[in-house]
């Protein structure tokens, strides 16, 4: 998809009375004018969705501010919104298992496989590229078949990829496996928390703390369980590997469900660029690590933020509870200045986007080599399978309170760089500690680490401070996050080739320490205060 599409897909109707211009807002200093000024009748949802206005950029980026949704949820009993908050949660345990489960028994698979320590690099290399490559599909899918039925077809990807690949055979056929898992899980990740904003417009808030608690509960839960699990089942990697099926099996039944009705209840409404199920999404999902994002760890695979929740980039009004953006004034805040006045200036033009696609490939870099790494590295200082495990589930866990503060807190700075650099100090910390006292230090290392991890939410709160209007924060979310999840691909490969020819951990921690100063090199340039669409 181009940068015109993407603009396009962003562009918002002018919400001012008194001004044509997209994003303009009354020339006062005061929030309480921002908030009362004179809003325009809204429009059909149709046209809502197709400009872009209340949808969520891919894998949970931020919404540019101005852009609350409105449309109404579609028509459903309450039991059937109550199935889907059910289908909600069930998706979102299913976001990070596959990957957790897979980092506390690495050393067995490896040995049962006969893998070497560069192939087990590049299998924790396999999400993100997953992601940045699957993701994509993602729009083009659910305008083609609908979000519900994807997020279906996704988890039955998952269920699938995790049964299969403990039996596949091999080596080629578990990491095939693995790649037909982490699809559906990149394709979740993108459409559940659009999913989430039109099927509850005015509760977009909780239900994404819902979801994304959810999503950091599977993390942690697969990391700490899956080993013991394996040890009272008989002991095999196999057994281990394959109970995550179970989980996403549950989560397959409320969505078809969910489907059926869906499909039943959907008015037919003339077909818009957008689709009819509003899908104008584009770019790498959020993970997770999950990743979310969640994952998370998303990386999540983090979700998308209510659009009161997210800072107000320059020049647009600032949401209820949020401060004004600094050193800015309305008359600042020209969107024919934006990407839609030069629709030939691609984003790559700008200094700023790049800065934060550097960012973010190398703060997923260590999310990914902790998630596949951290528990072998405990595990070779003489730590216990069960404890190793563990002490990744707190790594990932720390995500879920921070994930609400530190956007709070960015939004108050005119500067990000003090808190890039205060997270990228707990992971240094983290990292020496691993170095000269693995197994004496361990609790506190995986803390530092779990600290260092919550640059993924930092990161996406930049994002929507560093855009004008609704349009610059998707192309400009579009390009940081595809292009973070490639610049993050060779970290863990590199991590475990380094691990199989020194056969220690001495150099794979200096490289990550070495990849952990570069990122805040690039969060301190990201976080300025710079507007993308002023560069191109």
């Amino acid at each position: 998809m181009t940068d015109d599409h993407l603009a396009e897909a962003g562009r918002t109707p002018a919400r001012d009375g008194s001004s044509a211009r997209h994003g303009q807002v009354p020339a006062t200093g005061d929030r309480t004018a921002r908030r009362t000024a004179t809003v325009a009748p809204p429009e059909p949802a149709a046209v809502r969705e197709s400009a872009g206005e209340g949808a969520s950029e891919a894998g949970g980026a931020p919404v540019a501010v101005g852009d609350r949704p409105t449309a109404a949820a579609l028509p459903g009993s309450p039991w059937q919104r109550r199935l889907l908050i059910a289908g909600l949660v069930l998706a979102a345990l299913n976001l990070r298992p596959a990957i957790t489960s897979l980092g506390a028994l690495l050393e067995e698979v490896r040995d049962g496989l006969g893998m070497s320590g560069t192939v087990a690099g590049m299998l924790t290399s396999m999400p993100a590229l997953c992601f940045a490559v699957f993701g994509l599909t993602a729009p083009r899918l659910a305008r083609r078949w609908g979000q519900e039925a994807v997020v279906c077809a996704g988890l039955v990807a998952i269920g699938l990829g995790v049964l299969i690949r403990p039996f596949a055979g091999g080596t080629v056929g578990f990491l095939l496996a693995s790649a037909l898992a982490l699809a559906g899980i990149a394709v979740s990740n993108i459409l559940l928390p659009v999913i989430v904003k039109r099927r509850f417009p005015d509760r977009v808030g909780p239900m994404t703390g819902v979801y994304t608690m959810a999503l950091a509960l599977g993390t942690s839960i697969a990391a700490a369980s899956t080993v013991p699990l394996t040890d009272a089942l008989g002991g095999d990697w196999r057994t281990g590997l394959v109970l995550w099926t179970v989980v996403a099996a549950l989560a397959v039944l409320p969505w078809f469900v969910i489907v059926r009705s869906s499909r039943a209840a959907r008015p037919a409404t003339p077909a818009d660029p957008a689709g009819a199920d509003g899908s104008t999404l584009t770019g790498g999902s959020a993970g997770s690590p999950g990743p979310a994002g969640p994952g998370g760890p998303g990386g999540s695979g983090e979700p998308a933020r209510e659009a009161g929740n997210v800072p107000a980039g320059r020049g647009q009004s600032a949401a209820p509870g949020q401060p004004a953006a600094r050193g800015r004034s309305s008359g600042d805040g020209d969107a024919d200045a934006g990407p839609q006045a030069t629709p030939g200036r691609r984003i790559t033009r700008s200094p700023t986007a790049w800065a934060l696609a550097v960012f973010f490939g190398l703060q997923a870099t260590g999310a990914y080599i902790t998630m596949g790494w951290m528990p072998q590295m405990f595990r070779d200082a003489g730590v216990s399978a069960s404890t190793a495990g563990v002490l990744l589930a707190v790594t990932m866990a720390l995500g879920v309170p921070l994930s609400f503060v530190l956007p709070r807190l960015a939004a108050r700075l005119p500067h990000q760089g003090g808190l890039v650099v205060a997270l990228g100090a707990c992971g240094l910390v983290g990292y020496a500690g691993l170095w000269s006292a693995p197994a004496g230090g361990a609790w506190a290392w995986a803390v530092l680490l779990g600290l260092s991890n919550c640059a993924f939410p930092l990161a996406l709160t930049m994002i929507g401070m560093r855009a004008r209007s609704s349009s610059g924060v998707v192309r400009l979310s579009a390009f940081a996050q595809s292009t973070g999840y490639l610049i993050s691909i060779p970290g863990p490969l590199l991590v475990g080739a380094l691990y199989q020819h020194t056969d220690g951990w001495d150099l794979p921690i200096a490289l990550m320490g070495g990849l952990l100063v570069l990122q805040i090199g690039a969060g301190v340039l990201a976080g300025r205060d710079r507007i993308v669409e002023n560069e191109l």
